[in-house]
């Protein structure tokens, strides 16, 4: 936060720092990752995969996320359904990997780390594709139910959405030593 950012600013950052903790560490962890691969931000590889199952999931997402910028290019300006196909199909495939991974167990994971990927444009579509992904047959029945139940009423049904970006991207953070601190 620079110092043109509004005293609001502070208040949704600390809310959104709120929302990430409340997640386990598992969902913490993907959502960190997946934004290093979609956002190209270092070298996902390196700092995430601890074995050899970890660095196929983590090849398998960048492939995955490859899609993400025409994702993001074709965001539909308002609810014309002739503008939903190009963008809620890729956007379904990608979000049913993410849940099929099993560390975003709930709709407020999923949208929190969507928000980031793709902008606060795609809010008012993250319902419809999380829906979509969670509905699919890839999942295990009982993991479907956990996630369409995840789904508030109020998601759901919104009647509109902020356009507000998020502010706060959550990264990998070094371990420090800390007997060598003192």
């Amino acid at each position: 936060m620079g110092t043109s950012a509004r005293p609001a600013d502070g208040a949704v950052t600390l809310a959104e720092l709120r929302e990430f903790a409340s997640f386990p560490s598992a969902t913490q962890r993907y959502i960190r990752r997946s934004l290093d691969i979609g956002l190209h931000r270092r070298d996902a590889m390196k700092l995430w995969s601890r074995d050899m199952v970890e660095e196929a999931s983590i090849r398998a997402q960048a492939r995955i996320y490859g899609r993400i910028e025409e994702i993001k290019a074709r965001v539909p300006d308002d609810s014309g359904l002739d503008q939903v196909e190009p963008f809620m199909a890729p956007l379904v495939t990608i979000s049913a990997f993410d849940l099929g991974q099993d560390r975003l167990a709930s709709f407020s994971a999923y949208r929190f780390l969507y928000e980031r990927l793709l902008g606060a444009g795609a809010r008012p579509w993250l319902p419809g594709a999380f829906c979509a992904a969670a509905s699919l047959p890839h999942l295990h029945p009982e993991k479907r139910r956990t996630l369409l139940q995840s789904i508030s009423e109020a998601a759901a049904t919104a009647a509109g959405w902020s356009n507000r970006e998020p502010t706060f991207y959550p990264e990998w953070v070094e371990k420090v030593d800390l007997s060598k601190a003192n």
